[in-house]
């Protein structure tokens, strides 16, 4: 899995709040009733710092509830990215996050208690909320906001090719966090070719001491597996290209296949190599009860060399951490498996799909939509990147935000979406996640894996 990332996230979950924002004076808004945010209508206008939201007022004193997986400390960035719009506007956004969102967005809406909005890092379950005939189209503003994204973007927002969802966040998963100190300490090199990461990793482990080459957590509530998504996708994209990695995530390709087993092999070799996990908290078997929010913390205690986590793992770090070339973290792109394939990168996302079109709901999916709401989000989200091309890339200020676009907009690199969350969400977000943490946390086999997980795939 982009997301829990993908914010896509993946995604950062930590203890879960329902958060409000309270409406403040900072500047005027609009009373009257109607508006042009919903599609149309007579609004006060607006003024002083508060004028460039014009387009979606008209709805002051409204509500309208947001659902996603998205949780402290990433959720409070998230909430500062609208703070302005809804004190301008009046419109007060409702936020809940939860680290069961996958398992109880359908549920909800089943029970008719959806949402009004909902932020879906994973296509494969906005396919199943679209089917469930709930979800509501986007107004025509958030259709042609869609012209400052690649189309690929809005495919991944479509269901049998009618748009559903706008998408939000970008994030960059093909990443390796490790200590810059450290490694410069040890006498190690940044490795660049999948060869020299093994290199380094025997080095380290035969090195001996407390240090570990590597550590891992795949806890994550009832997305619990997730990360492990993450580490076979990277393998299989790393190992064969874009084409087998497509024709794996539409099954053409089964999980019980020669090419998907043998990725399977090269990531027991890695992250199940007792030698070389899970460094400063245990065993093997820990990486499936340790959350994924505390697995990079042996990096900076020196118990663990580098941690496999996407970009938005930068909001994990303690206030106070150097995050940076020479700081106490950073991170690199992780090599390819195989030589031949250029420059895998895998990438996740979020989506935002109504199920309301009340004008409030409209108001909001416009401006989420938007080139500044996206800005605003850079500005306030160290750690967040957007494939919106109507931001200003010097915005990104962050060195890893500076990384991850740079490595999301090559257009020589081989880039797909989280395999996870393209599949159907039975699959991507259900039966891989637990054949896989029986996989780390019982030692289940290979083959015993890979066909539980084809055996979920809708026939």
């Amino acid at each position: 899995m982009t997301t829990p990332v993908t914010t896509g996230r993946r995604r950062l979950l930590a203890v879960p709040a329902v958060l409000a924002l309270a409406l403040t004076a900072a500047c005027s808004n609009s009373s009257s009733d109607g508006g042009s945010g919903g599609g149309g209508g007579s609004a006060a206008a607006l003024t002083g710092d508060c004028a460039k939201y014009q387009a979606y007022a008209g709805h002051s004193g409204t509500k309208v509830s947001m659902y996603a997986s998205i949780l402290s400390p990433e959720s409070d960035s998230l909430e500062k990215s609208w703070a302005e719009f809804t004190s301008c506007t009046g419109i007060k956004i409702v936020y809940e996050g939860s680290n069961d969102f996958e398992s109880q967005l359908p549920v909800r809406v089943a029970g008719g208690n959806a949402p009004d909005l909902a932020i879906i890092p994973q296509p494969g379950l906005l396919a199943q909320m679209v089917k469930s005939g709930k979800v509501v189209k986007p107004p025509q503003q958030t259709v042609e906001n869609e012209g400052k994204w690649s189309p690929v973007w809005k495919e991944y927002g479509s269901v049998n090719g009618t748009f559903y969802a706008a998408p939000m966040s970008a994030n960059m998963k093909s990443l390796v966090w490790y200590s810059p100190k450290a490694f410069k300490a040890a006498g190690y090199e940044v490795p660049k070719t999948w060869a020299d990461l093994v290199a380094l990793s025997d080095k380290i482990a035969r090195a001996g001491g407390e240090t570990k080459p590597w550590c891992g957590g795949i806890g994550s509530g009832t997305a619990t597996g997730w990360p492990a998504t993450d580490w076979l996708e990277e393998v299989v994209l790393g190992s064969y290209g874009g084409d087998v990695y497509d024709q794996w995530v539409s099954h053409k390709v089964k999980f019980s296949d020669e090419k998907i087993t043998t990725a399977m092999q090269t990531v027991a070799g890695w992250m199940q190599n007792p030698a070389w996990v899970n460094g400063g908290i245990g065993d093997v078997k820990t990486i499936a009860t340790t959350t994924f929010q505390d697995a990079g913390a042996p990096i900076l205690s020196n118990k663990c060399a580098m941690l496999q986590q996407a970009s938005f793992y930068r909001a994990q770090w303690p206030k106070g951490t150097s995050i940076g070339p020479d700081g106490d973290v950073f991170a690199f792109q992780l090599p390819a498996v195989n030589p031949q394939v250029h420059s895998p990168v895998e990438g996740g996302g979020e989506f935002l799909a109504a199920f309301s079109d009340r004008p409030e709901v409209q108001a909001v999916q416009n401006y989420l939509s938007s080139s500044e709401w996206a800005s605003s989000r850079v500005k306030v989200s160290p750690g967040w990147v957007s494939a919106n091309q109507g931001v200003d890339k010097s915005l990104y200020t962050d060195p890893i935000d500076k990384l991850s676009a740079e490595a999301l907009t090559d257009p020589s690199a081989t880039f797909r979406f989280d395999a996870s969350d393209l599949m159907p969400a039975a699959v991507g977000a259900g039966a891989e996640w637990k054949a896989l943490t029986a996989w780390f946390a019982e030692g289940q086999s290979i083959q015993k894996t890979a066909s539980d997980i084809d055996a979920a795939w809708p026939q």
